[in-house]
């Protein structure tokens, strides 16, 4: 008797190949995303938000309920999910402009009031979808369709540093960590324990996800991977930034403060 393989309830990028440019990233954050939802084992629970930008691609990638949102309004719409159904997973996914440009202020609005969601960034560098515009994570130098010369950070300011931001802004119980495709083994731990500190019920949990987009940056598969791997983590450090229990969710200084102290 012939055993069927057994297929991961979540993921169907197997069998579908997806829509993004070739050598993009969002695949392989989503390909993270999908396994670690089937290990957690919440599909019947989880809801998948996704933005206005290449996120939206993602629109059929998973057995999910899937929301599409106006662009930059993922975070409150996942946040009004959560609260009106506490029991379920709420997921959000977008791209730097969606979270750190037109989104910015309900990013860090959901994280000072430690919203008890799970967000997903896609960091690439620029504003894809659209040409290739200089974007709030575009580095110093870069040359873009918007910065033909390269960034000037004395005239458009240096990129945003969002999980560092975030971990800055929110309080006890969040999780807040940076990974990058170059690593997919460290990037699928990240989501997973975002994912599980919201089942926990600790708070808001943030991801970025170090990404390329070759189509804009203008490079071949060899250039790409180097910008990945060498460029990009040079200002935007890998790692976890805030875990709860750990001792690092707030500073000293913050809980004299809130004791009552100076």
């Amino acid at each position: 008797m012939s055993v069927q393989p057994v297929m991961p309830k979540c993921w169907r990028v197997d069998t579908k190949p997806h829509k993004f440019c070739p050598g993009c990233g969002h695949g392989l954050i989503l390909k993270a995303l999908g396994d670690a939802i089937d290990e957690l084992g919440i599909q019947d629970r989880a809801v998948f938000g996704y933005d206005i930008g290449c996120s939206l691609l993602s629109w059929d990638f998973f057995n999910l309920d899937t929301v599409q949102t106006h662009h930059g309004r993922t975070t409150p719409v996942m946040t009004g999910i959560k609260r009106a159904r506490p029991e379920l997973i709420c997921i959000a996914y977008m791209g730097d402009g969606g979270g750190y440009a037109i989104g910015s202020q309900h990013l860090v609005n959901a994280a000072a009031r430690n919203e008890k969601i799970t967000l997903i960034l896609a960091n690439n560098t620029v504003y894809a979808m659209t040409g290739g515009q200089m974007a709030p994570t575009t580095m110093p130098d870069q040359k873009t369709e918007t910065s033909p010369y390269g960034r000037d950070p004395l005239k458009t300011g240096y990129p945003m540093l969002g999980p560092e931001m975030v971990a800055a802004i929110t309080r006890e119980g969040a999780y807040v960590a940076r990974g990058t495709i170059a690593n997919l083994r460290q990037l699928k731990s990240y989501l997973k324990k975002a994912l599980e500190s919201q089942m926990a019920g600790n708070g808001f949990s943030f991801v970025e996800a170090l990404s390329s987009c070759p189509t804009n940056w203008r490079t071949n598969a060899e250039k790409t991977w180097k910008y990945i791997e060498e460029v990009m983590p040079q200002f935007f450090k890998v790692g976890e930034i805030k875990v709860p229990g750990t001792g690092r969710e707030i500073g000293v200084k913050d809980k004299n403060i809130m004791a009552g102290g100076v």
